[in-house]
C-alpha cells in the first residue's frame, strides 16, 4: 500500500489572482447577490401578501424563488468572502455541505420547472378542468416530489464522492465545491463515479426536459387551433417567461454536467458556473415580474399601502 496523507481540507483557487480584478468582481458579485436576495424574497412576500396571487402558478413561482435563494446562497457568500482572505481554505465537511445544498436546490429547480410546464399545459389545453386538476394537494405533492428528487440526488452525489479517497492534491480548480472539480482530485478509481454523475445528471435533466417538451408540444398544438389572435397572444404570454427561464437554465446545466471529465475545461466551467450560480437566480424574478401585470399590480398595492403608513 502506498503511504498517503488523507485530505482534511480543500483549497479553492477562486476566480482570479489579479488584485485589481478581484475588487471589481467582489463589488459586482455583492450587488448581484443583493439583487438576488431582494428580488426573490420580494417575490415570495408579494405572493404571500396578495390574495390574487394565491394560484398554482404563483405557488410554483414562490418555490422557484426559494430554491434560487437556496443554491445561490450555498455558493455566492463564500465566493464573496474569498476576495477578503489570502488562504481560500474550506474544511472537508464544509465542502461536502456546500455541494449537498447546491446540488439539492439546483436539482429541485430542475423538477420545479417541469411542474410549472405541466401547470401551463393544464391552463392552456384544459382551462375548464384547471381548478379540478391543479388542486392545492396536487400542487403541494408536485413541490414535495421536486424537493425529494433534488435532495436524493444530492445524497447520491455527496455520498459517492466523499466515500472516495483524497490523498493527492487538495487544490480545487474552481471557486466552490462543484461535483466535477472535487471528483477530479480523488486518488481512487473515479470511473464508476463519473458514470454515476453522467447517468444521474442525464436522467434528471432529460426526464424533466421530456415533461417540459411534451407539455409545450400540446400547448403549441392547442395554440395553433385557436382562431383568435387574442387567444394566441394570451396563451403565449403565459408561457413566455417560463420558456425563457427553461432555455437559460438547461443550456448551462447541459454544458456543465453532461460531458465526461476529460472534456472539461476548468476556465470554461468557471464562467458557466458563475452564470448559473449567480446570474440565473437573479434573472428569474425579473423575468417573471417585468412583463407580468398581476405581479406589477400587487407591487403597486404594496407601495400604496406603504405610503399610507409613512
Amino acid at each position: 500500500m502506498e503511504n498517503c496523507t488523507k485530505v482534511r481540507e480543500f483549497i479553492l483557487l477562486g476566480l482570479t489572482d489579479d488584485p485589481g480584478l478581484q475588487v471589481s468582481l467582489c463589488i459586482m458579485f455583492t450587488l448581484i447577490y443583493l439583487i438576488d436576495v431582494v428580488g426573490n424574497t420580494g417575490l415570495i412576500m408579494l405572493v404571500l401578501m396578495d390574495s390574487h396571487l394565491h394560484t398554482p402558478m404563483y405557488f410554483f413561482l414562490c418555490n422557484l424563488s426559494f430554491v434560487d435563494l437556496g443554491y445561490s446562497s450555498a455558493v455566492t457568500p463564500m465566493v464573496i468572502s474569498e476576495f477578503f482572505i489570502v488562504s481560500k481554505v474550506v474544511s472537508y465537511n464544509a465542502c461536502a455541505a456546500q455541494m449537498f445544498f447546491f446540488v439539492g436546490f439546483a436539482t429541485g429547480e430542475n423538477y420545479l420547472l417541469a411542474s410549472m410546464a405541466y401547470d401551463r399545459y393544464v391552463a392552456v389545453c384544459k382551462p375548464l378542468h384547471y381548478s379540478t386538476r391543479m388542486t392545492t394537494s396536487v400542487c403541494i405533492c408536485l413541490n414535495i416530489v421536486s424537493y425529494i428528487c433534488g435532495f436524493l440526488n444530492a445524497i447520491f452525489h455527496v455520498g459517492d464522492i466523499f466515500s472516495l479517497s483524497f490523498c493527492k492534491s487538495n487544490v480545487v480548480h474552481h471557486f466552490f465545491c462543484d461535483v466535477p472539480a472535487v471528483l477530479a482530485l480523488s486518488c481512487s478509481d473515479i470511473h464508476l463515479s463519473e458514470v454515476i454523475l453522467v447517468f444521474l445528471s442525464t436522467f434528471n435533466v432529460f426526464f424533466a426536459l421530456l415533461i417540459i417538451s411534451v407539455s409545450y408540444l400540446f400547448i403549441f398544438i392547442t395554440v395553433l387551433k385557436m382562431k383568435s389572435d387574442q387567444g394566441h397572444q394570451k396563451a403565449l404570454s403565459t408561457c413566455a417567461s417560463h420558456l425563457t427561464v427553461v432555455s437559460i437554465f438547461y443550456s448551462t446545466v447541459i454544458f456543465m454536467y453532461l460531458q465526461p471529465s476529460s472534456s472539461h475545461s476548468m476556465d470554461a466551467d468557471k464562467v458557466a458556473s458563475m452564470f448559473y450560480t449567480m446570474i440565473i437566480p437573479t434573472l428569474n424574478p425579473l423575468v417573471y415580474s417585468l412583463r407580468n401585470k398581476e405581479v406589477n399590480n400587487a407591487f403597486k398595492k404594496v407601495v400604496e399601502r406603504a405610503k399610507i403608513f409613512m
